[in-house]
C-alpha cells in the first residue's frame, strides 16, 4: 500500500522519518505543491494523502482521485477556515481537538475521520509540534482501521485568516492576553507580535507568565520606509 505525507517545517520532515520505519507500506515526502505533482505523475497510487500543515489550495482534481486527509485544529464545523490556532486562543480556548478531514472543496467542510484532545499550552511553535506528533497518531488509527468519515454536525463558526497587521499587540490586553497575543505568534514563518514606536518596530518572543508580568526577549529593528 502506498501513502503520501505532504507537509512543510523541519519538524514535520523529522517526525516522517521516525514513524514510517514504523510502519507498513511504502510511503514517500513531499513540501512543495511542485512535488505533489511530481509524485503522482510518477504513477506513485496512495491510499492515502495526509496533509500536515499545508498552506497550499489543493487542486479538484486530486481531491477527486485520492483520498486526502488533513488535520484542523478545531471541532469543525467550529473554526473553520484559516489561522486556527491564533484565532482560537484570542478567543480565550486553553483546549480544542485536532480533527482529521477528508478534504473537499470547500475549506474544511468534509467529513471526519477521527478527532483527538488538544491542549494549547505553550508557544505557537511547540503547539504545532505538538499537532503534529498527535496527528502521526491519528495517521497510524486511520491506515489500521480504515474508519469511514462521518459528516460534520453542529453550528457552523468561520475562521478569518489573519493578516500580518494583526500581529501589532493591541493596547487593552491583560497581562495574561498579552502573554497569549506574543505566544500565538511564536513559530518560524510567522510575524512575530510587535509593537510600533516611532520609527522604531519592536517585536516580541519568548514568552514567559508571572503574577501580573510578561518577561519576552525583544528584537528592535528600523521600520520599513
Amino acid at each position: 500500500m502506498n501513502y503520501i505525507v505532504a507537509a512543510i517545517g523541519e519538524w514535520n520532515k523529522a517526525l516522517f522519518d521516525e514513524y514510517v520505519v514504523k510502519l507498513s507500506g511504502n510511503w514517500a515526502y513531499v513540501s512543495t505543491p511542485t512535488e505533489l505533482k511530481a509524485k503522482l505523475a510518477t504513477g506513485f497510487d496512495p491510499k492515502y494523502i495526509f496533509f500536515l500543515h499545508w498552506r497550499w489550495i489543493v487542486p479538484v482534481q486530486i481531491l477527486s482521485e485520492f483520498e486526502c486527509v488533513c488535520f484542523h485544529m478545531t471541532d469543525v464545523p467550529y473554526g473553520r477556515g484559516g489561522s486556527p490556532l491564533q484565532n482560537l486562543i484570542v478567543r480565550g480556548h486553553k483546549d480544542t481537538v485536532l480533527t482529521a478531514l477528508k478534504m473537499e472543496k470547500g475549506l474544511d467542510t468534509g467529513p471526519v475521520y477521527l478527532k483527538e484532545a488538544f491542549n494549547l499550552a505553550g508557544s505557537a511553535e511547540a503547539i504545532y509540534n505538538r499537532a503534529s506528533q498527535t496527528a502521526w497518531d491519528m495517521i497510524k488509527n486511520i491506515i489500521a482501521n480504515e474508519p469511514q468519515p462521518i459528516p460534520q454536525q453542529g453550528d457552523t463558526v468561520n475562521f478569518q485568516r489573519r493578516t500580518p497587521k494583526q500581529s501589532e499587540i493591541p493596547n487593552d490586553l491583560t497581562v495574561e492576553q498579552l502573554y497569549d497575543y506574543i505566544r500565538m505568534l511564536d513559530a518560524p514563518g510567522y510575524p512575530k507580535a510587535f509593537i510600533d514606536k516611532g520609527s522604531y518596530q519592536l517585536e516580541f518572543d519568548q514568552a514567559e507568565l508571572a503574577t501580573n508580568t510578561v518577561t519576552a526577549r525583544v528584537k528592535i529593528k528600523l521600520k520599513d520606509i
